[in-house]
């Protein structure tokens, strides 16, 4: 191999590499592909928290638009969004499901008394199958669910006020489909 072509080589390579990695840094990270969108939401049958309720399943969710949140009480990002989950579900527009993940009951429950509770149902998903279902990569992460049971929106990370306007108003202005 002729010397220029061995300095040249390995420069070209490493600037391919350079490029990719330029490219690579410039995504979201919090948009990761999901290949729930537009499919049927995962069915399952989940204790509730609140102890003599029936059990949380979507089944029971269908007809209405809902979130599913995936929290914890040993989440710090969950502390953030908190706030934004309490204010929307205030506004009584949307069914706000919470799915307790990889959590102790009794920590779920002392984490909601002492900073509210926006869920209407809390599901316990104490191994973490449910979320493992779902294509959870780790929490918080909220899931937009239509009338009809069909996953439309994935949100990595914590919610924050424009949430509800980008990503659930438009879906009940359209009559929940």
């Amino acid at each position: 191999m002729p010397n220029s072509l061995r300095v040249i080589l390995p420069l070209l390579v490493l600037a391919a590499l350079a490029v990719v990695f330029v490219i690579g840094l410039q995504g979201d990270p919090r948009k990761l592909p999901s290949v729930f969108i537009d499919k049927p939401a995962p069915a399952f049958s989940l204790p509730d928290l609140a102890q003599g309720q029936p059990v949380v399943t979507p089944e029971s969710l269908r007809g209405q638009v809902w979130l599913l949140n995936v929290f914890a009480s040993w989440c710090g990002a969950c502390v953030t969004e908190h706030p934004h989950l309490l204010a929307l579900a205030a506004q009584n527009r949307v069914a706000v499901v919470g799915l307790a993940y990889k959590d102790e009951p009794a920590d779920t429950q002392a984490w909601l008394e002492a900073r509210g509770n926006p869920y209407g149902r809390i599901a316990v998903d104490r191994d973490g199958l449910v979320g493992i279902d779902y294509g959870v990569y780790g929490v918080p992460e909220t899931f937009v669910i239509d009338g009809k049971g069909v996953i439309r929106y994935k949100h990595v990370g914590p919610v924050d006020g424009d949430f509800f306007r980008q990503h659930v108003e438009p879906l009940l202005a359209a009559g929940g489909r």
